[in-house]
């Protein structure tokens, strides 16, 4: 590539998609993305923050003392907002722009929070992968990426079975540090309410984390040779990355050269979002708050919300909930899903098809990707709907070894990604995003890797997982390589040689 068309990419795409003004600290009134005109959909029932109380919950915390958790729930209702609308709504605005093709989802972060292992170094090392896989994806893919952590508040766990046995003793699942503790004993394992309030206390300080990071210059392009970890440094994907950053600095130069001023904002901050599963309903109706704006209702436990695929029942309460909040929202979907039960859901979360307000969340495994994808994108597109697609290539390609390690295959991974990317391809429509369990830490959690190559017998070496198995920084960065070329050819773009 020459340096005059990397200095030309990097003034018209890294500037302003990479490191944008971090807009989203900010409390000011903001642009909302405008409304299409709105179809004929069935009147919902009236909705309050409280209105899901009618319906049915899936997925329940089993709490002994109802008066307990109204307490907290109260408690909580006069606790600060952990996020702002404005804030929200520059998200929303984000996602719209990608809803059209310009723009790409990355969403990535632990499988759940725990309590123990927070700390700020833990925090910022996630923080600077995601960095390091927005440089990649922006520089590699040639359009803004909108960068969410699965942070501040991704503690709950939905759970196949609601009781765990060991040795003949059962006690009830744990279900994320939120609502009870891992450690098998009977005390630990009682769902208590009052850890909602550590969680909430725990979110405000992860926030306030990454809110300094993401402006006060740990994300300034001059430093972008010191987002690689340690561990990742003398690793093939650091020797890329590395020379990546040189193509970077060369643009940069170039840009001072000629007089651009390399020291402002768009060079030294970054848009940084923050996103989890709507699980434990009464912790987010307590933080849900009404803009005094706009007079719209947000749920101010994130910026984003998503259901799951065990929750995203039509008529079932964590649907109810999240249609009534004015937050980007997301639903995941396996092959379960059919084209009805998706345009119903559709319909549900997003009745005026307003662009950037839902995401599709696709977890299926590479082949049935293959198979099922296809028609459900084609009911969408015969509907006119607007959705953004992500691809979670994770969830789909969990396994257990034969000595009880809970692991995921690189490959398959890799496998379900470059599935989702032709689909797109066949079909014409934009790949829109990923979304990832993966944590900053020299974890041995998933199995292969381009370079690593974790096999079955290194997992006990650091696997500290809490709930399901993690990408390491190493294993992130070779996904994001992968995306940045998958992304150059979804443009008809020539290769770049990182």
């Amino acid at each position: 590539m020459s340096l005059l068309r990397l200095c030309l990419l990097s003034s018209a795409t890294l500037v302003t998609a990479l490191v944008a003004p971090a807009r989203q600290i900010r409390r000011s009134a903001l642009r909302m993305v405008a409304e299409p005109p709105t179809r004929p959909v069935a009147t919902p029932s009236v909705w309050t923050p409280a209105s899901w109380r009618d319906f049915e919950v899936k997925q329940p915390p089993k709490y002994p003392d109802p008066a307990a958790v109204d307490d907290v729930v109260a408690e909580l209702g006069r606790c600060a907002p952990l996020v702002f609308a404005g804030e929200v709504r520059d998200l929303h605005e984000a996602l719209a722009k990608a809803t059209a093709g310009n723009g790409f989802l990355l969403m990535g972060g632990d499988c759940a929070e725990s309590f123990n292992e927070f700390s700020v170094d833990h925090v910022r090392d996630t923080f600077r992968v995601i960095l390091q896989q927005a440089l990649i994806l922006t520089f590699g893919g040639s359009m803004p990426v909108i960068k969410v952590g699965r942070m501040a508040g991704q503690f709950a766990k939905p759970r196949s079975e609601p009781d765990e046995t060991r040795d003949g003793v059962t006690l009830p699942s744990y279900r994320g540090d939120n609502i009870n503790g891992e450690e098998f004993t009977p005390e630990a394992r009682i769902h208590n309410p009052r850890r909602m309030v550590d969680a909430y206390h725990q979110s405000a300080q992860t926030l306030n984390i990454l809110r300094a990071f993401a402006t006060g210059g740990y994300a300034d392009m001059s430093r972008l040779h010191a987002w690689n970890l340690d561990f990742v440094e003398k690793t093939a994907q650091g020797s890329q990355y590395r020379a990546l950053g040189r193509q970077i600095d060369e643009a940069l130069r170039f840009m001072k050269a000629i007089g651009v001023d390399t020291t402002g904002p768009p060079f030294r901050t970054t848009n940084f979002y923050t996103a989890h599963e709507c699980l434990l309903l009464p912790y987010e109706e307590a933080l849900t708050r009404k803009d005094s704006t706009t007079g719209k209702w947000y749920d101010c436990s994130a910026h984003m919300l998503w259901v799951g695929e065990r929750t995203r029942q039509l008529d079932c309460a964590h649907v109810e909930f999240t249609r009534g909040i004015g937050n980007p929202l997301g639903v995941k979907i396996s092959d379960k899903c059919t084209e009805d039960e998706l345009l119903k859901i559709i319909d549900a979360l997003n009745p005026n098809n307003v662009p950037g307000r839902l995401t599709i969340i696709v977890r299926m495994g590479a082949e049935k990707l293959r198979q099922n994808l296809p028609s459900l994108i084609r009911a969408v597109q015969r509907e006119g709907k607007q959705v953004l697609w992500v691809s979670d290539p994770v969830h789909g390609n969990t396994f257990k070894t034969e000595s009880g390690y809970k692991t995921r295959s690189f490959d398959r991974i890799r496998a379900e990604l470059r599935a989702f990317f032709d689909v797109h391809a066949e079909m014409g429509t934009h790949p829109g995003g990923v979304h990832l369990e993966m944590t900053g830490e020299d974890v041995t959690e998933c199995i292969g890797g381009v370079v690593s190559n974790i096999s079955e017998d290194d997992l006990s070496k650091r696997y500290h997982t809490y709930c399901d198995p993690r990408l390491n920084g190493a294993q992130a960065l070779d996904l994001a390589f992968l995306l940045a070329t998958r992304l150059r050819e979804s443009q008809g773009l020539p290769s770049l040689d990182f």
